[in-house]
């Protein structure tokens, strides 16, 4: 059975290209030209994933993002040329799954595509089959992460991370002496190849450092290894 895509993007070239090529790997494209049009045509159909341009006419891809997360949890790849746009979507709880930077590869693209949509569907099947977790609760000096209830806190007080935030966290709290590459980080946390993009991985570890840090630009938790990638800092005595 095809699978369903809502792409929602103004420029004709770039969609026409997608269309095309996403159309022969078997996909069946929904094409939005703005952000309200988008929202018409999300209701009632069951997607299996949205590719969004976040520079759109009459509702902007940040606000068509905010208000179907507000219903939906249907994995959401956002093309954009616009950094700081991007680090919002990706770092301020908006939503995003994952982003493409223009110009990009369609090859990439549907990688990309290929892989958010089987996050989503191992994640949506999983129910209560996931493996045994680890012990439920590790701490960290004054941090403490609850795996079977998916929670953080700090000296007692909930520390609200996204979905990402906490897969990052827990990774680090769950080997304290390991130092990660930014793709250990990616294939662990995304579940994907890494394709040497940092940003994405600058963006969840800036939002997450601001949440958990005393004083983010100098941070004590997740420490960064010049020229390797992060480890868990060292409290002990």
């Amino acid at each position: 059975m095809e699978q369903l895509i809502l792409l929602v993007e103004d420029d004709l070239s770039i969609s026409d290209m997608v269309i095309n090529y996403l159309s022969k790997e078997g996909y069946r494209i929904v094409h939005a030209r703005d952000g309200k049009e988008a929202l018409r045509l999300f209701e009632g159909q069951d997607y299996a994933l949205i590719l969004l341009d976040l520079m759109l006419p009459h509702l902007n891809g940040m606000d068509f993002l905010k208000t179907i997360r507000e219903r939906s949890r249907i994995p959401v790849l956002i093309i954009s040329a616009k950094d700081s746009e991007v680090d919002k979507a990706l770092g301020l709880g908006f939503g995003a799954d994952d982003y493409i930077a223009k110009p990009f590869s369609l090859i990439e693209l549907t990688a990309r595509v290929k892989s958010a949509i089987r996050r989503a569907t191992e994640y949506s099947d999983a129910g209560g089959s996931a493996a045994p977790q680890p012990a439920p609760l590790i701490t960290v000096h004054e941090i403490t992460i609850d795996i079977d209830n998916i929670q953080a806190s700090k000296n007692g007080q909930e520390i609200r991370l996204t979905a990402k935030e906490w897969s990052i966290l827990k990774l680090f709290f769950s080997y304290p002496k390991k130092i990660f590459t930014k793709e250990q980080i990616y294939r662990s946390v995304w579940g994907d190849e890494y394709y040497g993009d940092e940003n994405i991985i600058n963006v969840h570890m800036s939002r997450l450092r601001e949440k958990i840090e005393d004083n983010p630009s100098s941070p004590q938790y997740i420490k960064t290894v010049w020229g390797i990638g992060y480890k868990l800092g060292d409290f002990q005595q």
